[in-house]
């Protein structure tokens, strides 16, 4: 994983640890990476999802 760096007003960083604090998510990392997941499954992949290569199962 990549580290980025997000400034954020404190509205929104109070919201994502609200949502750490009652046990939605393990961290705001994890709260941040579902957020933005699904912005690009809807904004960005809406037909075909993810462009990640999903492995094939074993026969």
């Amino acid at each position: 994983m990549k580290l980025v760096t997000v400034k954020m007003s404190d509205i929104y960083v109070n919201g994502l640890d609200k949502l750490v604090e009652i046990g939605m998510y393990p961290s705001r990392s994890e709260a941040i990476r579902v957020a933005i997941r699904d912005l690009l499954r809807r904004e960005l992949w809406p037909k075909n999802g993810s462009p990640i290569i999903k492995m094939s199962e074993p026969e």
